[in-house]
């Protein structure tokens, strides 16, 4: 048999009944209650006076408030923000100070006020897409991890900016690039690249921060620059927002970098290019590494085996996923209706794996973009997630 349930409502009209049978003394009920006799006396005469629903608990609110802001005070300064909507407390009560009111209340004060009477609109939370979080990839041999930023933009002589693009290995600290560049664009950004892989063969991994050339707002964060990559077989490895020490050895290496090229910078982009080619010459063949036990990078870099294809690989699905096509208006057909994906994979294929009854993982490559509801026709993000088994792109011919 289950235990009774006993409300506080329940208790005092038990105390009550108790009481008026005469069951004990009143100082035995009180302990027998566990109350005082103070409070059975309250509840005996709130019963008396107004019945059961004297029992009930009642607001705590003091009847008045001797420091409150007088209503006049209140209705002048309410007055006052309707006719100036995007005055804030602080010229408010300046306003009324200079009128000769008096009794005002204090900023904090005014501003409950203004909230309280719906004055005060609350800004609109920015919406943040999720993030894969804390990068874990292992290092353990040249090209098992690329970093790549945008150093900070800074003018030459001749009053243009220059963007300096860095790209690094990460076990030898070799770097493979430093490119002074008009923007961040990917017009720019790519071609960098392209001749680094032609140069040094495929990275397993580029680790890059959260700036728009390398990661979107799209499902699983994905950018045009990383898309390119994972048909490659390249895995992108995001930083977390507002964390630069996980990209720790590129953002010293920044410093060197700015220090002995950008002080003072160089009349041209031209000239600060020789600066920069010259940095980059004593950076990997002269200057001794602390983090290597003072060797130089070039004595540790290898360029890798896994050569740049011809044609982009076409990336292979395990044969129980489901294969759509993503149009160039960024959705996939599913049975018969239109589900939303993302731009950035126009023009290509995406799997989905079934989990659930009517629940699907969607795949670009490696990348889980999120889990679809067929019932919903909507994919919800999920968080950028990297899962790398499974999933791999072909080979070249």
């Amino acid at each position: 048999m289950p235990w009774k349930e006993m409300l506080p409502m329940d208790q005092k009209l038990d105390f009550i009944a108790d009481y008026r049978r005469d069951y004990a003394t009143f100082s035995e009920l009180c302990a027998r209650y566990g109350v005082s006799r103070k409070t059975g006396y309250k509840w005996v005469d709130r019963y008396e006076e107004i019945g059961p629903r004297g029992l009930e608990d009642l607001s705590r609110r003091p009847h008045s408030s001797p420091c409150a802001t007088p209503l006049p005070v209140v209705e002048q300064l309410l007055g006052l923000r309707r006719s100036h909507p995007s005055w804030g407390a602080k010229k408010l009560l300046r306003v009324l100070e200079k009128r000769g009111v008096t009794g005002l209340p204090g900023r904090s004060t005014c501003c409950d006020l203004l909230k309280r009477h719906g004055l005060v609109i609350s800004a609109r939370r920015r919406k943040y897409p999720g993030h894969p979080g804390r990068p874990v990839s292992l290092v353990r041999q040249p090209n098992d991890l690329w970093t790549a930023d945008f150093k900070g933009q800074f003018k030459t002589r001749d009053g243009r900016y220059c963007y300096p693009l860095t790209v690094a290995d990460a076990s030898s600290r070799y770097l493979l690039a430093c490119q002074g560049l008009r923007s961040t664009s990917l017009q720019l950004a790519r071609p960098v690249f392209f001749r680094l892989f032609q140069e040094y063969g495929l990275p397993q991994v580029i680790r890059t921060d959260n700036g728009v050339q390398f990661a979107t707002t799209a499902l699983g964060r994905l950018s045009s620059l990383s898309v390119w990559w994972i048909r490659l077989g390249i895995f992108p490895e995001l930083i977390e927002p507002a964390h630069p020490e996980q990209n720790g050895s590129h953002e010293r290496m920044h410093r060197t970098l700015k220090r002995e090229t950008a002080h003072p910078p160089k009349g041209s982009l031209a000239a600060q290019q020789v600066c920069f080619n010259r940095f980059r010459t004593e950076y990997n063949e002269q200057r001794p590494h602390e983090a290597l036990g003072l060797e130089t990078p070039s004595s540790r870099y290898r360029p890798s085996s896994r050569v740049l294809p011809k044609t982009l690989p076409a990336i292979e699905y395990p044969a129980h996923y489901e294969v759509r096509y993503v149009s160039a208006n960024g959705g996939i057909r599913w049975k018969c209706a239109w589900v939303g994906v993302t731009h950035t994979l126009a023009g290509e294929f995406v799997g989905l794996e079934e989990v659930g009854d009517g629940l699907w993982d969607v795949y670009f490559g490696p990348v889980l973009l999120g889990r679809m509801d067929e019932r919903m026709l909507r994919i919800e993000d999920h968080r950028g997630r990297w899962i790398r088994r499974n999933v791999s792109p072909m080979s070249p011919d």
